[in-house]
């Protein structure tokens, strides 16, 4: 059905509508209410009339020729937002709930590069001049399931859309992604956007940008906008799962962007500096207050991609890398490090285990890379008593639970006070220089499964029998109980 004749049918339906009324009303005619129709008649037909004429008004950019309104979309679009979008399907238009042009599969480019695929963009236009299309003014933008592509080059896009004029328009993105690329190709990771909007701030005189998101499984929110001279940018990140915010303030004055951002989670407060360059950025992390021997330092380098994280401190809490609501524990399930173009590097150096002195010295030595994760290298000592090494570990995912599988190498320094500390009885205190074994760790269950014990080299299958599945228990009493008990059995079973 052509453009006329759908308003000639509509205007035809009205019409009818009215002659109906008429119809119907003036069958009704008699002395007594006369009077009374021919006023109502009167408000009703002047409401229809207007009625008619406002929704023809609305229906006006129905006419519009294609291509000159695509043309003005375009024109409107690239002056308020900076956004150049390539329409490929046919431009439909709504009056409903308020005047919008629909379409879909559209791309947004920026210096003929492709950036975005869009599934259904919605332009909301102004009620006013609708009689011609060279008025028309863009008020709002709707993205729907839009995949967007970054990389070191766009990296900033959309820190750079918060400096565009949304007085008069919102910028609006639902059910999206985005994509961050090494090269064309190769994908790094990928942030959902379920909600995502730009808009204007009359108070308080600027552009504010709010967007809920989920990256590595986590959501998170973030609120930003820049300071009143353009050259700060300010964010607040919350994390609700790990009851996390970060507050962030970030120079852009220079190529070099120096910024710092304050971290609270509950009691725990950090700080940390850092240093955005063209292909690298570069942080510390620290706590001078609360704990002055905290001290992070590292680097992502973007091209060629590798990572790096080093670290000292007084403490280590094994719960924050490893619990079951850990950050780096959650981020391992996602298994989106099993990528083979990620080389990251881990170490950190800490004196003691948070709440358990005995295990001192700690090195953590961790590192992704070809797709695989492990803590090989990975040495503490417990007590002056006995030195412990991890080999040929390897992190993965299993049924959705975190397991860790290796092979610890313990040198005993004195195995006399192991027996004293286990209280072993006297007649079973063989000498005993080093014991390995390999293992399977579920972090989940809290379960170890060891298996293949050497002892000086020499595997005994008693021994094997006995320590071969270890569940540990909540309380740390509870365990320290439990393995004295659980190797004074295997010591009595070596010893025969």
């Amino acid at each position: 059905m052509s453009k006329k004749n759908f308003f000639l049918k509509y205007l035809k339906n009205i019409s009818n509508f009215i002659n109906n009324l008429l119809e119907k009303n003036l069958n009704k005619l008699n002395s007594k209410n006369i009077s009374f129709l021919f006023k109502n008649n009167k408000i009703i037909l002047t409401f229809v009339a207007l009625f008619v004429i406002f929704i023809s008004y609305l229906l006006l950019p129905t006419f519009y020729n294609q291509s000159d309104i695509s043309k003005r979309l375009k024109g409107e679009l690239l002056g308020k937002f900076d956004l150049n979008f390539k329409f490929s399907q046919k431009i439909k238009y709504n009056f409903f709930p308020r005047p919008h042009f629909i379409t879909t599969g559209s791309k947004i480019f920026i210096n003929e590069n492709e950036i975005s695929k869009i599934s259904k963009l919605k332009i909301y236009i102004s009620f006013d001049n609708l009689f011609s299309f060279k008025n028309i003014e863009v008020r709002d933008l709707t993205l729907e399931k839009a995949n967007f592509n970054l990389n070191t080059k766009n990296y900033n896009f959309f820190l750079e859309l918060l400096n565009k004029n949304f007085k008069k328009a919102n910028l609006i993105i639902k059910d999206s992604n985005i994509f961050f690329r090494k090269l064309e190709s190769d994908v790094l990771f990928i942030s959902k956007i379920y909600k995502m909007k730009y808009s204007y701030d009359a108070k308080e005189t600027k552009n504010i940008f709010y967007s809920e998101n989920e990256i590595f499984n986590i959501p998170f929110s973030i609120k930003s906008f820049f300071g009143k001279d353009k050259n700060k940018y300010f964010s607040l990140i919350n994390l609700d799962l790990f009851k996390l915010k970060i507050e962030n303030e970030l120079n852009i004055e220079n190529e070099k962007k120096i910024g710092v951002s304050h971290f609270s989670s509950n009691k725990l407060k950090r700080t940390a500096e850092y240093r955005i360059e063209k292909n690298s950025f570069e942080f510390h992390i620290f706590d001078k207050k609360d704990q002055p021997k905290l001290n992070y330092k590292g680097k992502f380098n973007f091209k060629p991609f590798y990572a790096y994280l080093e670290g000292n401190l007084d403490k280590i809490n094994l719960n924050y890398l490893f619990g079951s609501n850990a950050l780096i524990a959650q981020l391992l399930k996602t298994e989106i490090f099993n990528n083979k173009n990620i080389d990251l590097k881990l170490n950190i150096n800490a004196d003691n285990v948070l709440n358990n002195s005995n295990f001192r010295n700690i090195y953590l030595n961790s590192k992704i890379q070809a797709g695989l994760i492990d803590v090989d290298n990975t040495k503490f000592k417990w007590k002056d008593i006995a030195n412990f090494e991890l080999l040929e570990s390897l992190i993965f995912v299993r049924d959705g639970e975190l397991v860790l599988d290796g092979k610890i190498n313990i040198i005993l320094n004195d195995y006399n006070k192991i027996y004293k500390f286990l209280l072993t009885p006297k007649n079973y205190r063989n000498q005993i220089k080093q014991i390995d074994f390999n293992f399977t760790y579920n972090f989940d269950q809290n379960v170890a499964e060891l298996k293949d014990i050497k002892i000086d080299n020499k595997i005994n299958q008693n021994v094997n029998k006995i320590l071969n599945n270890v569940i540990l228990k909540k309380d740390d009493l509870q365990n320290r109980i439990y393995f004295k008990n659980l190797l004074n059995q295997a010591i009595k079973s070596y010893a025969g």
